[in-house]
């Protein structure tokens, strides 16, 4: 009986290891080989468009630009209840809307935009709707349904995965004042720099990615004009969904 007991001990012991290793290391390998996959085939087919990186010329071969997403399932299932990624139906927030960008509609969760963070050596796919399953388990940034598109007058709002399945906002709370982010579509690159961070806030603070961007619980975060804005949302602490960490970031160019 003990003997029986001990064996019984180990196998789940086991489990619970394995079942830890899908989750904090398989699931970021395969949705960071996908993410990378998503980048290449976009600088690929942009290079076919003849498209330059600032969208200025023809380049034999290059890459940049950059397709539209549609959003198919990002109200629908597992898509985003609050400023993140946990489950129900995504806010719809005011703002120029992201259909009004010229780039043309694609497949439904088919990233249309490049992020790139070069403080953390982030470069990630983004696509439209927040939905876990079609977007952010991809390794992909997901962009809120509603909000601005890049480089539009509103906010450009988007959220990531700071745990597993490539958890591309994991270091997002190192960003300060000044960082450079590009934005890359098929027909140019935005460049933003950090301006705020938000180190924490409730799930359902829907003020962070409004047009004009303010926090709803701490309203000394965030802006009161409006402008052309960037807005990165996650989870924090790490591990855990209990708040949200965001970061803005204006148009420079």
């Amino acid at each position: 009986m003990l003997w029986a007991c001990a064996e019984t001990f180990v196998t789940c012991g086991v489990l619970v290891l394995l079942l830890v290793v899908h989750q904090l290391w398989w699931t970021n390998q395969q949705a960071r080989a996908e993410a990378r996959e998503q980048v290449s085939t976009l600088e690929r087919e942009w290079g076919e468009w003849g498209i330059s990186p600032s969208g200025g010329g023809e380049v034999g071969g290059g890459e940049v630009g950059g397709g539209d997403a549609a959003g198919g399932d990002a109200g629908r299932g597992d898509a985003a209840s609050d400023v993140t990624v946990e489950g129900g139906e995504p806010p719809v927030v005011s703002g120029e809307s992201a259909a009004s960008s010229s780039t043309p509609p694609a497949p439904d969760s088919r990233a249309f935009a490049i992020l790139r963070i070069p403080r953390l050596g982030l470069t990630v796919p983004v696509a439209r709707g927040v939905s876990k399953r079609s977007v952010l388990d991809k390794g992909y940034v997901g962009h809120y349904p509603g909000t601005a598109g890049p480089g539009l007058s509103g906010n450009f709002a988007l959220a990531g995965h700071r745990n597993t399945h490539g958890e591309p906002f994991r270091y997002v709370n190192r960003l300060r004042e000044g960082d450079r982010i590009t934005v890359r579509t098929r027909d140019r690159t935005f460049t933003y720099r950090v301006d705020q961070v938000l180190p924490q806030t409730a799930p359902r603070d829907v003020g962070v990615i409004q047009a004009v961007p303010r926090s709803l619980v701490k309203p000394s975060y965030g802006y009161s004009r409006p402008g052309s804005y960037l807005t990165l949302t996650t989870c924090t602490p790490e591990f855990s969904s209990a708040y949200r960490l965001v970061v803005w970031a204006k148009l420079v160019s």
